[in-house]
């Protein structure tokens, strides 16, 4: 049995609905709610694609893998994690430690059509963004199946459809019980 306020953290690529879903599963479980991508920014007063350009995807990836340890340290969290957050193999440890893992997962045209006109996601600034999301489809699905608790497909269902979902795992899980409402 898991304990009841564990941290709650999401993986998945851009897109699947992590920063929408985490905050609303956040909202209705009354958690603290995180994204480490805004954190990220917010600290260094730079976009992702700024740092991206300047210190490059490894630069990135070491910021992302400070941010994740800070805050999945934390207790009774929501944390919604970077795409690539999993590429790392100390991201994937600390995640599956510290909390219950939750990959929304997305089919990568579905994936396109949510993201194909956000000019904040650096890797997708390309020739063929569809087919860059197809790649990291193949290299990342089976790092999120790895870590994650409990896959949840995004598909067709609403934000509500999806967070009720994730919310039912997580009750079936003894993990962050729904707080009572009068």
């Amino acid at each position: 049995m898991r304990d009841a306020n564990a941290n709650v953290f999401f993986v998945g690529l851009m897109g699947a609905g992590k920063t929408t879903v985490g905050r609303a599963v956040a909202r209705r479980l009354e958690r603290s709610f995180f994204d480490s991508d805004h954190e990220i920014e917010a600290r260094t007063g730079a976009r992702i694609p700024v740092i991206f350009e300047l210190e490059g995807e490894a630069g990135f990836r070491e910021r992302e893998a400070h941010m994740i340890d800070e805050l999945s340290a934390r207790e009774g969290i929501v944390l919604a994690t970077g795409g690539g957050a999993v590429l790392r193999s100390e991201n994937r440890a600390v995640l599956k430690e510290r909390g219950f893992v939750v990959y929304l997962r997305a089919h990568p045209h579905d994936l396109w059509l949510r993201t194909r006109r956000d000019k904040n996601r650096p890797l997708l600034q390309t020739e063929d963004p569809k087919g860059r999301l197809e790649a990291l489809y193949e290299q990342r699905d089976p790092l999120y199946r790895e870590v994650a608790d409990f896959v949840i497909e995004t598909g067709r269902p609403s934000v509500n459809g999806l967070v009720n979902m994730v919310l039912m795992q997580l009750d079936m899980a003894g993990v962050a019980r729904t707080p009572a409402r009068e």
